[in-house]
C-alpha cells in the first residue's frame, strides 16, 4: 500500500502535471509543423527544382519481385524530417528568446521602495515638529 501512496504523490505532483501538458502540447504543436512544412513550405521548394516531391525522392535497392516489396532509400522522407525538426528547434529557439527577454525586463525593473509604516511616519512627523520648535 506504501508503494501506491508514494506513486499517488509522485504522479499529481505539479511538476509531472506540467510536464505531462508540454508534452501534448509538443506533440500537437509537432503536428503543425510537420503540415505546415509539407503542405506549405515543401511544394514551392519542390516546384523551383521542378516539380520535384521530396517524399517521393528515394532509391531503389532491391526491385518488387514476386510478394516481396521493392527495397528502397527513402532520403526525400529523411530530407522532410530535417526540415521539420530545423522549423521546430528554430520555433522552440524563438519563443525561448522572447520568454527570456521578458523575465529579463521584470529583473531590470527597479522595485518600489517599501512605503513607509504608520509609525515611522508618525516618528518623522514628530522629528520634523522637534526641529520646527528649536529653530523658533
Amino acid at each position: 500500500m506504501g508503494m501506491m501512496k508514494e506513486f499517488k504523490e509522485f504522479a499529481v505532483k505539479g511538476n509531472v502535471m506540467d510536464m505531462a501538458v508540454g508534452i501534448i502540447i509538443g506533440a500537437a504543436f509537432g503536428k503543425i509543423v510537420s503540415s505546415f512544412v509539407a503542405d506549405v513550405i515543401m511544394p514551392p521548394i519542390g516546384l523551383a527544382l521542378g516539380g520535384v516531391d521530396f517524399s517521393d525522392l528515394a532509391v531503389t535497392l532491391q526491385e518488387a519481385s514476386g510478394d516481396a516489396a521493392a527495397v528502397t532509400l527513402n532520403y526525400g522522407s529523411f530530407i522532410q524530417t530535417v526540415i521539420d525538426f530545423t522549423i521546430i528547434a528554430f520555433a522552440i529557439f524563438m519563443a525561448l528568446k522572447a520568454i527570456n527577454s521578458l523575465k529579463r525586463k521584470e529583473e531590470e525593473a527597479p522595485a518600489e521602495p517599501p512605503k513607509p509604516s504608520k509609525e515611522e511616519v508618525l516618528l518623522t512627523e514628530i522629528r520634523d515638529l522637534l526641529k520646527q520648535q528649536n529653530s523658533q
